[in-house]
């Protein structure tokens, strides 16, 4: 039995690690429901959750990332306030911080009849299509997972959105990070993702204007409802 519906929890801002354990034992949760279902047991119906939060200063480094991509020394990262963090989402390196939307959709993909390829697919629409009620084209870049600008054009394309994920018996953790109002000036300890010669942009940059966290969080959410086809429930 297929489940649409989806518990919503704001965690606010949380250390990273803190937010890394939270998502590990809900992904656990709904793995233990699938073996159950697997034995045999076709009544149980598995649960999906979306987290929101904000993360303190920090760079995590995905399972084909490269160290090398960090700029600064240990004693640098630390004068910055910043924690390094080697987790097992796909992808290479990427700055998490304060003014940044971080949305961890904790999911059944079963649920939503969806692959791997097509999941992302649709984490990236949700924020193309938020970026697009603010007035600002957004698309994919080929090769290159994430929400860009101008990514047809090299010399200005910038990422607004990183996405990172795990899955594993078809259920996802880690998500995506927007910039909304995010200090870029730590995007400059990085090669953002591996990539190089990119750069990086946010919301509030591009608008030139200051936009509410909360005005943020509440679009992603009807776009997630949306692409999606799924119902949001709070915690």
């Amino acid at each position: 039995m297929k489940n649409n519906i989806v518990e919503l929890r704001n965690l606010g801002l949380i250390d990273y690690k803190e937010a890394w354990d939270y998502q590990e034992n809900l992904f656990e949760q709904i793995v233990a429901f699938k073996q159950k279902k697997r034995d045999g047991q076709s009544a149980i119906i598995t649960p999906n959750f979306l987290l929101f939060c904000e993360h303190p200063h920090a760079y995590t480094i995905g399972k084909s990332g490269k160290e090398s991509n960090l700029l600064i020394n240990e004693n640098m990262l630390r004068s910055r306030g910043a924690s390094l963090y080697k987790i097992n989402r796909g992808g290479d390196i990427t700055y998490h911080g304060p003014g940044q939307l971080v949305a961890y959709p904790i999911l059944d993909l079963d649920n939503f009849g969806l692959s791997i390829k097509s999941y992302i697919d649709q984490l990236e629409e949700v924020i193309i299509r938020v970026l697009k009620r603010y007035g600002i084209r957004a698309t994919r870049s080929e090769g290159a997972t994430g929400v860009w600008l101008d990514a047809e054009n090299p010399a200005k394309a910038r990422k607004i959105c990183a996405i990172g994920v795990r899955t594993s018996h078809w259920v996802s953790m880690h998500g995506f990070a927007f910039n909304i109002s995010t200090d870029l000036s730590y995007f400059e300890h990085i090669i953002p993702c591996g990539i190089q010669g990119k750069s990086v942009t946010s919301l509030h940059k591009e608008l030139g204007r200051n936009v509410e966290m909360n005005e943020v969080r509440d679009n992603v959410l009807q776009e997630f409802e949306t692409v999606f086809h799924m119902k949001v429930t709070n915690f």
